[in-house]
């Protein structure tokens, strides 16, 4: 069946699934250079010296060759190929179910982009967790299906929900407040702008500005998401309270830099490239 005669949430899943797969092969170094400087802190003794970005750049470079820096790409594409769309079907559901033809406010945005988030962030939690261990550069898993089963036989079942809370809190206000400042700021182009050939240029420059804003704002629900799947026995509120003893406030925005650059690039690109998609399939985004 073609593309264009499918159900308009396949068409919103298929061209978000197109989106991520873009955005995550380009800015994975990114990813794991955010997660090596968050689970550095574990070993560090308060007052010692700071690990750098560019340090840990040129440490897996130079221990891991070039392509260490995709570590992790595997389970990121096995999460994001179906989960952001999932996330984008469920925000074009929930938008035509709640608002139909008229354009969401600001409050409204922030509930369409959370719900989405739930949705997409339950569902696909296990494989997060297992990016994240890849990434961090302790397990040596092989395969995404077989850290699956070693987690599941080692650990439990539970274990792969390990973070829920954490994940929640840095994703769903993530997505809520990047939706509401992306359709606020495009609402505010002049209607030449949008309608002209450099409209993607417009929006990408949208998604920049408000990828930077909502992740400055979930940066440290970020870092305690990363300590609790890479070291499932520690609950939410022990590993808030083990970064904030050991290394005070800053701790809890350790990995902004690499984490603001690829959140806020990928989201622009994959909304750019979604809504290019749809309007391609002949759809509102």
């Amino acid at each position: 069946m073609e593309l264009s005669l499918a159900h308009p949430a396949v068409k919103a899943f298929v061209c978000g699934s197109f989106s991520g797969t873009c955005s995550t092969l380009l800015f994975q170094p990114l990813d794991l250079v955010k997660t090596r400087l968050q689970t550095s802190q574990s070993g560090m003794q308060p007052g010692s010296s700071r690990v750098g970005m560019t340090s840990v750049l040129l440490g897996v470079v130079r221990t891991e060759r070039l392509l260490g820096l995709w570590k992790g790409a595997s389970p990121s594409f096995v999460r994001t190929i179906p989960g952001v769309g999932i996330y984008f079907s469920s925000y074009h559901s929930l938008k035509q179910h709640f608002f139909q033809d008229s354009r969401p406010g600001a409050a409204q945005a922030v509930m369409l982009g959370g719900g989405a988030r739930t949705v997409a962030g339950v569902v696909m939690l296990p494989i997060t967790v297992i990016k994240t261990r890849f990434e961090c550069g302790r397990y040596s898993y092989v395969s995404v299906s077989g850290a699956l089963r070693s987690v599941c036989r080692s650990e439990g079942p539970a274990a792969l929900f390990s973070g829920l809370m954490a994940t929640l809190l840095r994703d769903v206000p993530f997505s809520g407040i990047y939706v509401m400042f992306y359709s606020q700021t495009k609402a505010s182009l002049p209607p030449e702008i949008s309608l002209s050939p450099s409209a993607p240029v417009a929006n990408f420059s949208c998604g920049v500005l408000s990828g930077v804003l909502a992740s400055l704002v979930t940066q440290p629900a970020d870092v305690v998401k990363t300590h609790v799947q890479v070291n499932p026995q520690l609950r939410t509120t022990e590993a808030v309270r083990h970064i904030y003893t050991a290394h005070g406030l800053q701790g809890f925005f350790r990995g902004a830099v690499p984490r603001c650059l690829r959140r806020t690039m990928m989201a622009a690109m994959a909304w750019t490239v979604y809504e290019q998609m749809m309007a391609h399939v002949g759809l509102k985004s």
